[in-house]
């Protein structure tokens, strides 16, 4: 087959890259081909381009050198020659990625790519995991670039967060990003599919130091340098001055733009303040409604791209269903109903607050000012709408929130 592929190299005068390759399957490497050969009409088609579609381009050039030569099984050093770079540096590349199939995720992640772009060709470094029946059962990975990269951020994000872990349990589908509370308890603040964490896992964003029955991922050096990237990207964020600032429209009398830190939510930075007796000034319950809220929101941002004033749901009389928008379905839109139900329970002054501060992430100065209060009455006014929202969810929605 390697035969054929130089033989094509020499009439197209140009040599293959690693992303390019000669998809030749067993019925057509007959006397059809070398017919084309002879009149040079030659198809060249990408590498990783099958049946079902384009290998997707959130897949590392690591890891594509990785499967085309373990599953496509191209050597080495022509890897490496269609490169253009040493045959050192794609063995090493190799053998890092074969240390990492430790990881239950990234060895899944490996598999269900193998199976869903190779066809056929045996893999030669496969590793046998004892659990694999245990694991979520992957879907196929999304080629949507912009929805990925809003998964990313939102998930590393919270990741960026003290004490944050992503933690994956063996045969579930759905994992959590907790994060540590003052009295050894966690509170969870977001949640993402298993698959996507085997996204994360390949990419080297996050890592596992001990795989497990609960495997907990924290985020790496390399995935807080891919949140810059998408924040400089101008995806919503900012990365400024050693931390992670954005920039959120907020909607009133006039268009304004909110500068925050997304390292931290005010709410959690309120929560280590202490009263006079020594008692935390919110309440584990109170951080939890506050995150829980603040989940739903991002998770409502995560669906089509349409316009959104959220402010219009503080108002007395305004529709809930009016958030469900036609062409938008799914977990947004049931995430986008919960916001507004929450938003017109606490009503139009303590809505606000709680949207800016939970949401927004707006700092409790800067909403002081823009909502005319005095100086240091927005931090008691955000505990009352949080005791209204901690009532909201255990009354209205019919769940008990554990800290």
């Amino acid at each position: 087959m390697f035969r054929i592929v130089y033989q094509i190299e020499t009439i197209l005068n140009v040599p293959l890259t690693v992303n390019e390759y000669v998809t030749i399957s067993d019925e057509v490497v007959d006397n059809s081909l070398d017919n084309s050969l002879i009149t040079g009409s030659v198809h060249v088609t990408n590498i990783y381009s099958n049946a079902q579609g384009s290998i997707p381009a959130w897949v590392p050039e690591p890891v594509q050198r990785y499967l085309t030569h373990t599953q496509a099984g191209l050597p080495i050093r022509e890897v490496a020659r269609r490169a253009g770079c040493h045959a050192s540096t794609v063995l090493r590349q190799i053998r890092k990625i074969e240390v990492r199939r430790d990881d239950p995720l990234v060895d899944r992640a490996l598999h269900s790519l193998s199976s869903s772009y190779f066809h056929g060709t045996p893999s030669f470094c496969a590793k046998e995991t004892s659990n694999m029946s245990e694991l979520p059962k992957t879907k196929g990975f999304s080629n949507d670039a912009a929805s990925m990269d809003q998964q990313t951020l939102r998930i590393l994000r919270r990741l960026c967060e003290a004490g944050s872990v992503l933690a994956v349990a063996e045969g579930m589908d759905t994992a959590v990003v907790v994060r540590e509370n003052q009295s050894g308890g966690t509170n969870k603040t977001a949640s993402v599919s298993a698959e996507f964490v085997a996204v994360l896992a390949l990419n080297a964003w996050v890592e596992c130091a001990n795989p497990g029955r609960i495997s907990r991922y924290k985020i790496t050096a390399t995935g807080r340098a891919k949140l810059a990237e998408l924040s400089e990207a101008g995806m919503t964020h900012q990365l400024e001055q050693g931390g992670n600032y954005g920039e959120k429209v907020i909607e009133d009398n006039r268009s304004r733009r909110v500068r925050y830190n997304t390292a931290e939510s005010p709410v959690a930075a309120l929560a280590r303040r202490k009263d006079r007796d020594g008692t935390p000034f919110l309440s584990e319950a109170l951080v939890t409604a506050a995150e829980r809220l603040r989940e739903d929101f991002e998770l409502a941002q995560m669906g089509p791209r349409v316009a959104q004033n959220w402010d219009n749901f503080l108002t007395a009389g305004s529709d809930v269903n009016s958030t469900s928008s036609s062409s938008a379905g799914g977990a947004p839109s049931a995430a986008r109903e919960r916001v507004a139900k929450a938003l017109r329970y606490l009503g139009s002054g303590l809505g606000d607050v709680a949207l800016r501060c939970c949401c927004y992430l707006e700092g409790l100065e800067s909403a002081e000012k823009r909502m005319g209060w005095s100086a240091r009455s927005g931090k008691i006014v955000l505990r009352i709408a949080l005791l209204r929202l901690q009532q909201f969810y255990e009354t209205e929605m019919g769940d008990v929130l554990i800290g």
